[in-house]
């Protein structure tokens, strides 16, 4: 099968040497010259995924009508904040026919919807599936087991797209709940964030455990106010993805909050790095979506207060356990 990657991050490149290593046609889009020039020169991305051996059959162009001209799949990995604008270059050149997974885990921050909305807005009537679940990329191209999720409303496209990125490591299940395992994929990075600046703070297993159970706790929340299965955010795309981004030593949100923690400045760390933390976003978009929604998010509030109006770590954790006791279930 003819396939397009449009983003050559670390996740966007594992996900073409999986297609790739799978059989299928690939071409991957890259905003910057030298990923194109490294991944056909010496089959590397060295910039955003140095000292992983590519797929030689992986290709790499700036141009993104080339890429996903023809395409009878294409995989979106994009950051979430630039989702939008990258569906609007050369959308003519996307196939009615084609089938449009979105790897890009997040909120748009301006209108406040999912990704796979975004897609639907900017190329619909196509079947669109969200890709998600707990995937480091570097274990992924190291071809490490790891399982996922394909979610979508058209049952075609997903079981297209499971067979598409399905291999001997890489396993992955069908879904119906686009917006749990949305969700799901956008708020752990916040949740990730927190359980960071916990770390920073010099706060122990405890703390952990505490806050990677709340956080799941309002996922569960606000998921269900917009129409979620509570059930979803069990699964893979859910506590499976928040374990790992919690803990994971990979994890760009985790270690962006021990940072915090330890006592520097948001715009500090952000400056000293090329890649995305999606946390620091999607807490903006989780703390509005919450107010919208009315809904009780004490962390992302307290990661919210944190990162944009200069609360202090430790006084926010102290707010959170200084909270009015109740019950642990939601009534």
């Amino acid at each position: 099968m003819r396939t397009a990657v449009v983003g050559a991050g670390a996740w966007g490149t594992a996900l073409a040497d999986l297609l790739a290593r799978n059989g299928h046609e690939v071409t991957i889009w890259a905003r910057e010259a030298d990923v194109v020039e490294t991944i056909n020169d010496r089959h590397e991305n060295s910039r955003f995924l140095r000292g992983a051996t590519l797929a030689p059959a992986v290709t790499a162009s700036g141009s993104m009508s080339e890429v996903v001209d023809g395409a009878e799949l294409i995989a979106y990995a994009a950051p979430s904040h630039v989702l939008r604008s990258v569906l609007r270059q050369e959308s003519g050149a996307v196939s009615r026919d084609a089938v449009l997974v979105v790897a890009t885990k997040g909120i748009e921050r301006e209108s406040l919807a999912i990704m796979t909305d975004v897609v639907r807005e900017e190329l619909p009537d196509r079947g669109i599936v969200a890709l998600s679940g707990p995937s480091f990329a570097s274990e992924v191209v190291a071809r490490q087991p790891t399982a996922v999720v394909a979610a979508s409303r058209e049952s075609g496209a997903a079981v297209l797209a499971q067979a598409a990125f399905s291999s001997k490591t890489f396993r992955v299940y069908t879904h119906d709940d686009v917006t749990g395992v949305e969700l799901g994929g956008a708020l752990k990075n916040v949740m990730a964030v927190a359980t960071g600046m916990a770390e920073g703070l010099g706060l122990g297993y405890n703390s952990r455990a505490a806050l990677i159970t709340r956080g799941l706790a309002e996922m569960v929340r606000l998921g269900t106010a917009l129409g979620a299965n509570p059930a979803t955010f069990a699964g893979l795309a859910g506590v499976g993805d928040l374990v790992l981004t919690c803990t994971g030593l990979l994890s760009r949100n985790r270690a962006l909050g021990a940072e915090i923690g330890a006592g520097k400045e948001l715009e500090e760390i952000l400056s000293k790095t090329e890649t995305v933390a999606e946390g620091v976003n999607t807490t903006q978009s989780a703390h509005a979506l919450a107010a919208r929604e009315g809904v009780e998010m004490p962390i992302v509030d307290a990661v919210y207060r944190i990162l944009f109006q200069g609360f202090p770590v430790r006084d926010a954790i102290g707010s959170l356990m200084a909270r009015e006791l109740r019950s642990e279930q939601d009534q």
